[in-house]
């Protein structure tokens, strides 16, 4: 019942006739002492407000917040995680976790700096048999509603590396994208948090928005 009513949520997603909106997608919020919070307030709000407007969804403008371990988890067909440090999954948080991304359900993990040495290991108790692929500039993802011939945006300078791609796929179908060294998340925020250029902020919500088109019509 859980996969059925979570591509019900899927198939709906795109509903413009709708008056309530169709579906919420959720930040996660997890354990370990890193700062789920990161970008609580305003970032994934406006992506919501963007895609809205740019490509006529019709997700609740208020985010949900969930955890891993609960059976929530399972309403919302789009968790974010952000965040800057440690990240630790139980057994039975990567056991619910791994159900609901088979189910339908999808995954965006946006390092916020920090965060990659617990990222790797973390999603290994989540697909043991699976490991992290770079998607090539090529990929549906980076040439939604809008064209990204180099892959991910730099919104945020760290240590000199160039932004990645990172996904995992089970059976041909993409269950969670990884993003490093880009803080997506950091761009999608109101000016006054970071004070990024109007250009790296449109350039962030036109990615992220892509993100959101790719996983709705691939389900």
């Amino acid at each position: 019942m859980k996969k059925i009513s979570l591509h019900l949520l899927f198939l709906f997603s795109f509903n413009a006739f709708s008056v309530e909106p169709s579906f919420r997608i959720a930040l996660l919020k997890y354990n370990g002492g890193g700062d789920w919070y990161a970008n609580l307030e305003t970032s994934l709000p406006n992506l919501i407000n963007y895609s809205n407007k740019e490509l006529g969804t019709n997700i609740d403008p208020e985010q949900a917040i969930v955890e891993a371990s609960s059976p929530d988890i399972f309403n919302f067909p789009f968790i974010h995680m952000t965040g800057h440090g440690n990240w630790v999954l139980s057994s039975q948080e990567a056991e619910n976790l791994r159900k609901y991304l088979l189910a339908g359900g999808f995954l965006h993990i946006d390092d916020n700096y920090g965060m990659d040495p617990f990222v790797r290991p973390q999603m290994k108790k989540v697909f043991p048999e699976l490991d992290f692929v770079e998607l090539p500039f090529s990929h549906p993802i980076f040439h939604q509603k809008f064209d990204f011939p180099g892959g991910l945006p730099k919104i945020h300078e760290h240590d000199q590396k160039p932004p990645q791609a990172f996904a995992l796929i089970f059976e041909g179908r993409l269950v969670c994208l990884y993003t490093y060294q880009c803080d997506l998340g950091d761009g999608w925020e109101d000016y006054e948090v970071h004070k990024d250029s109007p250009e790296s902020r449109i350039k962030a919500l036109k990615m992220g928005a892509n993100i959101l088109s790719y996983v709705f019509k691939e389900e």
